[in-house]
């Protein structure tokens, strides 16, 4: 039990490192920074780790990318949301990968673009924004990171490089 608690800090200390260095590199779309890197990051935390950690490691990648100055106060709903909700659906349906990617998307785009907007408004004086103003530039941006954590997970599964971490 220790040892594997062990190994998921290790790993989610790497993916945080990832996400953060990443993090460096985003799309402008609109008034959002998208990290790609950030929603590649969410699904291989939500397979391989869960919710929790999935959620847990957004968070500090984007708090680290906000006082590195390389992410917005857009990062915490643009991120947190779609790693929550697609490890809740990657383990409510038996694991499917498929879930996990909708969970992503769906969890990024709609909740996280939504939640976007008062942050936007309050925070960020943008008064132009509107509730639906994040949704398509947060769907941009993790459609692109979500098919590269796809492919990566799936990938770690195939060669059986997840049973030999012993995560």
């Amino acid at each position: 039990m220790r040892n594997e608690r062990t190994k998921k800090l290790v790993l989610s200390a790497m993916l945080i490192a990832i996400g953060v260095i990443g993090g460096a590199w985003s799309i402008p779309i609109g008034a959002s920074k998208c990290a790609p890197v950030q929603h590649m990051i969410n699904i291989l935390s939500a397979t391989i780790l869960g919710p929790l950690y999935g959620t847990v490691m957004a968070f500090i990648i984007s708090l680290l990318r906000n006082i590195m100055g390389t992410g917005s106060l857009l990062a915490f709903p643009g991120s947190m949301f779609g790693a929550f909700l697609s490890g809740v659906l990657f383990k409510l349906f038996k694991k499917s990968t498929i879930a996990a990617i909708l969970g992503e998307l769906l969890g990024t785009a709609v909740l996280g673009g939504m939640c976007a907007y008062p942050i936007a408004m309050l925070f960020m004086n943008n008064s132009s924004a509107a509730i639906f103003t994040y949704v398509i530039p947060f769907l941009v941006s993790s459609l692109g990171g979500t098919i590269i954590g796809t492919i990566i997970y799936i990938t770690l599964k195939k060669t059986k490089a997840l049973d030999k971490m012993g995560i």
